[in-house]
């Protein structure tokens, strides 16, 4: 009863820009939406701050899995003992983290997990694990 009287308001009103099967309880103020944009503003503009004072070998996860490979390479017997396979995702959590806090894919024009470089990244040492693991 309460939704039917909406819509009529909304639509007495001109009101486009609900979506409905969203409640206007949900819907966003314009102070709000402006306050919302400034927290995630300043949280995106700390981020870029995070590894701003780390040496690029150890905040690229390219280069850093680069140096696993090598290690790999060269001292597979203390490579195996170390667990590295499962030491990685630990690893490189905060790193991929820090890529994902602006994601979302809810938005139109996201951009694939796939297409992201720490995806990509990880991708090509898993492929260049498995051809050293079938040599």
């Amino acid at each position: 009863k309460h939704r039917a009287c909406r819509r009529q308001a909304r639509e007495r009103s001109g009101d486009a820009d609900h979506h409905e099967g969203m409640s206007s309880d949900e819907e966003l103020t314009p102070e709000e939406e402006t306050e919302f944009q400034k927290s995630k503003d300043n949280i995106l503009e700390d981020s870029r701050k995070i590894f701003e004072d780390v040496h690029a070998d150890f905040c690229d996860i390219r280069k850093i899995l680069l140096k696993f490979q090598e290690w790999k390479e060269k001292f597979p017997d203390s490579y195996c003992d170390a667990y590295i396979s499962f030491c990685l995702p630990k690893l490189l959590n905060p790193l991929i983290r820090v890529q994902l806090i602006n994601w979302n894919p809810l938005e139109q024009d996201f951009t694939e997990l796939e297409e992201m470089p720490w995806f990509k990244a990880t991708d090509e040492f898993s492929d260049a694990r498995n051809v050293s693991a079938s040599k």
